[in-house]
């Protein structure tokens, strides 16, 4: 699993970046591997509109509407079964004619 950092560090680390180190240096400096820092410092470009692609917030919203949608698909299957289920215990009170 994947060592998290407090923002607090994160920030400082893009700020050693943006003010003219390199990565490298910064990484090293720091004890983070270059391709870590390198993808703090282009998210951070990204929710600064600097870069194209998601920004963290958006990142998190879309997360949170997967593990919803996951959720919801997991209920309806449970309903689907339950009704299953009842349809089998409860046959059609009048009978069937099929």
């Amino acid at each position: 699993m994947a060592k998290s950092y407090p923002v607090e560090f994160r920030m400082r680390a893009i700020a050693l970046v943006c003010a003219g180190k390199s990565i490298a240096e910064t990484a090293q400096e720091l004890g983070l591997s270059r391709a870590c820092l390198y993808l703090w410092v282009n998210q951070d470009r990204i929710d600064h509109g600097q870069a194209p692609g998601l920004t963290s917030k958006e990142h998190a919203e879309l997360a949170s509407a997967r593990r919803r949608i996951r959720e919801l698909e997991m209920e309806i299957e449970i309903i689907r079964r339950a009704s299953g289920i009842f349809k089998e215990l409860n046959p059609s009170p009048k009978g069937s004619s099929r």
